[in-house]
């Protein structure tokens, strides 16, 4: 999922959802797509046929960046049962992990660490024993932009351990 903006779509007591839609990233590729089969179309048009190979290749591989990139990824919170599922959802498939509400101590910031000023970071929950010990990330891409540190303050808070 890239270029996403991470943000909290409900902040209850009892209920906390963060949501990722890269809707920016989904519609650059989609203009994308469109770009080169208009483009194909045209040419074909003109009686040149390479354009059916252009706006396919092109086309195509915007296609297969849109499946393999896009991804709409749900974290509900949620205290009256106590548990926390990670929905992500892409073209092709549906995946939800659900973990104990209890098994989860804290979220931080993962960073990866660019040239100069251009860090990019992802939110994690961090999980620290038993059997799904770990930091689990949120989104799986990194991105930049302020909504990353508000998620994870967030949760924070809502878990009581700010």
């Amino acid at each position: 999922m890239a270029g996403g903006a991470v943000k909290v779509t409900v902040n209850t007591p009892d209920l906390l959802v963060i949501d990722d839609r890269p809707l920016v990233f989904a519609i650059m590729l989609i203009l994308f797509i469109l770009a080169f089969v208009a483009v194909g179309f045209f040419l074909v048009s003109e009686g040149i046929w390479a354009g059916l190979i252009f706006g396919g290749f092109g086309g195509g591989l915007g296609l297969i960046g849109y499946a393999l990139f896009v991804r709409r990824v749900q974290v509900v919170f949620h205290r009256p049962e106590g548990w926390i599922e990670l929905r992500r959802k892409s073209v092709f498939s549906t995946e939800t992990v659900r973990h104990g509400l209890s098994e989860v101590s804290h979220a931080e910031l993962d960073i990866l660490r660019g040239a100069g000023t251009s860090n990019t970071w992802r939110v994690v929950l961090v999980i620290p024993e038993g059997e799904s010990a770990g930091h689990h990330p949120i989104t799986l891409a990194y991105s930049n932009g302020p909504g990353h540190q508000r998620c994870k303050d967030a949760i924070n808070a809502w878990l009581g351990v700010e």
